[in-house]
């Protein structure tokens, strides 16, 4: 490939590079043990690793091509390639094509200028040719045969792309590429003989980020399950880093957190996930969040431009995004200035002459936009008007576009809108904001707090003719500085819904609060219970929410939000912050403010694990590490910080601020986002750091910053003082010093204001794996406590166990195109019940783990084992009891392994079988999903309460019935082999078969079929000397005789007499057996004792199915 011409020193570099060839213009070199017989020895080992360390020009390319000037020890590289073919071509085309031109040329500088010039034309034509094509699909296709060929992954396993780059073993550079698939980030490399093969699933990951350090320039550190994976030199670090990043949190969101993934519909098939559809999506939700539009929009086309401010009478450089409902604009310097156009508002669009490519959006209120130097302006605006259903105005447009007086009022549209709305529903919605309701502004006293409020008016009113008013107000340095010095109180609920962009849910959906309200008016649930609760303690000091009219408005934004988002349903803090809401926003403003919070500002915040919360809280302690150095050494532990932080994010810090200080703290929320909630609390710890720097304990670090909130004030509040809560705390403590919430909000702007909402989207990214892997880690925990006290596996076979076990799940959805999000898997439920396979599941497990998975008819144990531990017929199991077969497997008694296999042959476990014997012994997966669903009546000694299973349904966990379980399994004494019951004649035929198959290839085979035979026949006896008296020509004596006479022949002869015997006697009494008596004869044949009794290695097994359990996938028909 062309690369942009960089300067190379090669006086000392000739140890690095081997020259192939050259010419008066150009050198063509090879990397020094790249393409040599035994890799160029030790020199070219050391060569390869030096030069990926110091020369960053060679990047990770074994071939690049120089361009020289004749008696100067500076060149240029112009090209680098992956392979001799690839730098041929193009070294062939320079010779084609610059050789005869450079001769015409006086001067080597005017040589130099021309290459220099022809290179970057070449660049530049790539670039547009990649950027309308899509990967070479020849060259595609060759990665994509290297890719299954190497890995042997299911080929449903979808490759997206993939780079060349070195993995670090060590401290040696390996070279080789790098594979981005739906599940999996692979690594192959062949050099020397040496093969390196690495696979890691996207949802072990717990940490990834780009790090560099003296060794390593730029790296991806990848960590899955404890180890370290470094990967370098990568052509396009970023690109690739962006890429590894959405799919890992993707796996992670897929798999681990369900409840949000159900509410994307954008990646819901993950054999439709490409390249280009993954950095479009990183587009559109950068987009979405830097101008505050819902979800659903998407972005379509980005052109570079300039704005007209008609304010500054400057034009101002940036981008035009478009999207389906909405044109935005952003300066490059994002503070500078940046435009929300709805397309709804739009009235006409219209074109200049070509001098100035001239694009102008004229919208309601008489206001218009021009926007200049637009590249393909008449394109642009033929689809806009489209879009947007318009023509151009008749008038002659003047190129001197200005906001009008008229646009200090919200665009007509919208306040019609809102007034429909409020007619729709003002019947049972209240349409005034609480504060004008309880605190009515008195003009007749006008003290000082009072004229800075108006004050404040005034200075918004006077932005207002100049910026405009409204959603496509222009946003400057002086809108961030007005709403730092806090917005006036009757303009906060308008300002809250620009700024969060609620005003767009609102117009989008013109009466559905109203809906929403009446059909989940009366509803109960255990959210409507939670919120009757919690209704009462919402700022029970505040008048509006001592009456009932306070209080039913929040009844009814909470229960109609429930209602809306089930998901989320009601969360301990919503409370809170819809009071807040309620006091300066009409009710139905609220509940989109609500809406907005919850699902667009603040993702995952309010759900049951308040994942959001915890990712916020880990890149605040990042953010902490460095900028506060000093506090994290005093604060050895981290976690302090967490517990101390977590009101604060989830309420805005309205529960630790004085409520007239707490809505400055919203307004800048509502404005920056997240942004602003971290940059005061690291402004918090900063202001407090000496105090925080001589505590000696977490106890006295939380009164300090208890002290410092209740010092906190708002100087400037027009609220009574019998309202504010800062006034009456500080009531007689004049002594301590108070801190204005203003220069506080200030300081953390001047201080941290250098955040960048990128960054903090990459930071929430990285410690999403963090936060999701540490729950996970968490629920591992809980469930080693638990199985651990039931079981004789170590503490590490059964971890490893687990890993297994959940790792089966997981691979069974990989592939799973009809259910795209992890069934089986409720975090919701407790820790035990969290994770449960099925019965196709259970049998891939016990083909790779069971020691009796050698037995021809493995699928039937697999079957009949499975139906056994599901004890409430709901075709799960979990952990706890899968865990509980395998330990008798292998750490069982004699007695307590033959009990298994008893019961494996009675029911409930037990069930016939019957199928095309020319298929074999194996089961089909319908035939075993068939099979495993069918009731087979269980004994009569059976409780009722055993088989109960708890309700789990969306939002609602049975836990009376989860108690009555918990307390049958702590009663339930040992069972006692008197209440199995008895072993009928086909049960006991199918026993002994699996008795036969057990033995097979076994070292002492033979043995064992005698030994079998003599149990059998002693057994028949034994029955037939029982019942004499009741049936004189039993059909058991003529089996026991002809058992006799077969001892020592083949297991097959056995067992075709057995059923044909039985066959014949299917009218007669039927003979059965209990467990005692089989116990007994069994226990008089000292080979079968050996035989259940010999150690099996259980950490082998292990080892070996972690090596083969995803090859086993392959195997697998993959269905769902």
């Amino acid at each position: 490939m062309w690369l942009k011409p960089e300067e190379v020193l090669l006086k000392n570099a000739f140890k690095l590079w081997l020259t192939e060839k050259s010419n008066d213009y150009f050198v063509l070199q090879r990397r020094r043990g790249y393409g040599e017989e035994g890799g160029g020895g030790l020199t070219g080992l050391l060569v390869g690793t030096l030069d990926s360390v110091l020369d960053s020009t060679a990047k990770v390319a074994p071939f690049r091509i120089l361009h020289q000037t004749p008696d100067s020890q500076v060149y240029l590289s112009i090209a680098c390639g992956g392979n001799k073919e690839e730098i041929t071509k193009h070294w062939e085309w320079l010779e084609q094509n610059i050789m005869t031109t450079l001769s015409v040329f006086d001067s080597n500088e005017d040589i130099t200028n021309f290459v220099q010039g022809k290179i970057r034309g070449l660049i530049a034509e790539e670039g547009k040719q990649s950027f309308a094509k899509e990967d070479d699909p020849e060259k595609f296709r060759e990665a994509l045969l290297k890719f299954e060929k190497s890995f042997g992954l299911p080929e449903q396993e979808k490759l997206v792309t993939y780079y060349s780059c070195s993995y670090w073993k060590g401290r040696v550079p390996c070279q080789g590429w790098i594979y981005l698939s739906t599940n999996f980030l692979s690594f192959y490399s062949f050099l020397l003989g040496s093969e390196i093969k690495l696979i890691i699933s996207w949802d072990s990951i717990s940490k990834l980020e780009k790090t560099s350090n003296v060794l390593l320039t730029e790296s991806i550190h990848v960590c899955s399950q404890g180890e370290s994976y470094y990967f370098s030199m990568f052509l396009h670090i970023n690109e690739t880093y962006l890429l590894m990043e959405q799919l890992a949190n993707y796996a992670i969101r897929r798999l681990f957190d369900k409840e949000t993934f159900e509410n994307d519909p954008v990646l819901d098939d993950p054999l439709q996930i490409t390249k280009r559809g993954l950095e479009n999506r990183a587009h559109s939700e950068q987009f979405s969040a830097l101008f505050r539009l819902p979800k659903e929009e998407t972005l379509k086309e980005i052109h570079e431009c300039f704005l007209w401010i008609p304010f500054t009478h400057l034009n101002t450089q940036g981008k035009m995004c478009i999207s389906q409902n909405y044109i935005c604009f952003s300066s490059q310097d994002g503070n500078l200035c940046s435009v929300i156009i709805p397309l709804r508002e739009v009235l006409a669009i219209d074109k200049t002459d070509e001098s100035t490519k001239s694009v102008i959006i004229s919208i309601k209120g008489k206001r218009a936009f021009r926007f200049n130097e637009v590249k393909e302006y008449e394109h642009l605006v033929t689809k806009l008007r489209l879009k947007c259903g318009t023509s151009s105005t008749r008038r002659n447009v003047s190129t001197e576009v200005a906001v009008s007086s008229d646009s200090a009022t919200p665009s007509d549209d919208s306040e019609a809108q809102s007034l429909t709305s409020q007619k729709e529903c003002s019947k049972t919605v209240s349409t005034e904001a609480l504060m004008t309701v309880f605190h009515p502004q008195n003009l007749e006293t006008l003290n000082s707090k009072v004229l800075k409020e108006k004050m404040k008016e005034q200075l918004w009113n006077i932005l207002f003719s100049e910026c405009g008013r409204g959603i496509s107000m222009f946003r400057t340095r002086k809108t961030r500085d007005l709403v730092v010095r806090g917005i006036p109180e009757t303009l906060r609920g308008e300002l809250w819904m620009l700024f969060s962009g609620a005003c767009n849910d609102m117009a989008a959906n013109p009466g559905y609060y109203s809906e929403v309200v009446e059909q989940s008016l009366g509803t109960s649930n255990m959210a409507t219970e939670e919120i009757e609760r919690d209704l009462r303690r919402s700022l029970p000091e505040h008048p509006a929410f001592q009456s009932d009219t306070g209080i039913s408005a929040l009844r009814r934004v909470l229960t109609a939000y429930a209602y809306r988002n089930p998901q989320i349903g009601y969360c301990q803090a919503m409370n809170i912050l819809t009071s807040v809401l309620l006091l300066y926003a009409k009710e139905e403003e609220a509940f989109w403010l609500l809406v907005a919070v919850c699902e667009r500002m603040l993702p995952d915040y309010f759900n049951r694990r308040i994942i959001g919360a915890l990712v916020d809280q880990a890149v605040f302690e990042e953010l902490i590490r460095d900028h506060l150095p000093q506090l994290t050494e005093h604060m050895t532990d981290m976690t302090f910080f967490s517990s101390v932080s977590l009101s604060w994010f989830l309420t805005l810090f309205i529960s630790v601020l004085p409520i007239e200080s707490a809505v400055n703290v919203v307004d800048c929320f509502f404005y920056d986002g997240i942004k602003a909630i971290l940059q005061l609390g690291l402004a918090i710890l900063d202001y407090n750091l000496d105090k925080l720097l001589t505590c000696n304990d977490d106890a006295e670090a939380v009164t300090v910053l208890n002290r410092f909130f209740d010092s906190v004030i708002n100087k400037d509040s027009p609220l009574p003082s019998s309202v504010q809560q800062g006034s009456n705390v500080n009531e007689g403590k004049s002594s301590d010093a108070t801190v204005d919430i203003t220069d506080l909000i200030k300081e953390s702007n001047e201080k941290y204001g250098n955040l960048l909402h990128e960054d903090i989207h990459s930071m929430r990214c990285r410690n999403r794996l963090y936060v999701i892997q540490t729950l996970e880690e968490t629920t591992k925990k809980n469930v080693m406590r638990v199985v651990s006290q039931d079981v004789k596996l170590s503490l590490q076979e059964l971890e490893e166990l687990y890993a297994i076990f959940k790792k089966e799940l997981f691979l069974s959805y990989y592939w799973c195109v009809g259910y795209s999000e992890l069934k089986h898997h409720d975090p919701s439920l407790p820790y035990l019940e969290q994770y449960q396979i099925d019965c196709q599941q259970f049998r891939v497990l016990y083909h790779l783990l069971s020691p009796w998975a050698c037995s021809a008819n493995r699928d039937s144990l697999a079957l009949w084992t499975f139906r056994l531990l599901d004890e409430n017929s709901d075709c799960l199991i979990n952990f706890k009891e899968f865990a509980s077969a395998i330990d008798i497997m292998y750490n069982g008694s004699f007695t307590e392994k033959l009990k298994l296999l008893f019961k494996l042959h009675v029911p409930p476990a037990y069930t016939e079988i019957t199928k095309d014997s020319s298929k074999g012994d194996d089961l089909t997966t319908e035939e075993l999903l068939y099979f495993s669903k069918l009731h087979v009546s269980r004994p009569a000694n059976k409780k009722k309460s055993e088989l109960r299973k708890p309700s789990t349904s969306k939002g609602n966990v049975d836990i009376q019935a989860y108690v009555s379980k918990w307390q049958d399994e702590l009663l339930k004494k040992q069972e006692s082999i008197k209440d199995l019951p008895r072993m009928n004649q086909s049960q006991f035929i199918q026993f002994s078969k699996t008795l036969y198959n057990l033995f097979h290839e076994d070292t002492e085979e033979e043995s064992l079929y005698q030994a079998i035979a003599v149990v059998t026949s002693l057994l028949l006896r034994m029955e037939e000397l029982g019942r004499k008296l009741h049936s004189p020509s039993s059909s058991a004596q003529e089996i026991s005789a002809a058992l006799s006479a077969a001892e020592g022949t083949s297991v097959e002869n056995a067992e075709r007499f057995l059923e044909r015997k039985a066959a014949s006697r299917k009218e007669e009494h039927q003979w059965s057996f209990s467990f005692e008596q089989i116990l007994a004869s069994l226990l008089n044949e000292p080979v079968l004792v050996r035989f259940f009794e010999k150690h099996i290695d259980l950490k082998a097994k292990l080892e070996h199915t972690k090596i083969s359990q995803l090859k086993s996938r392959t195997k697998v028909h993959i269905s769902c």
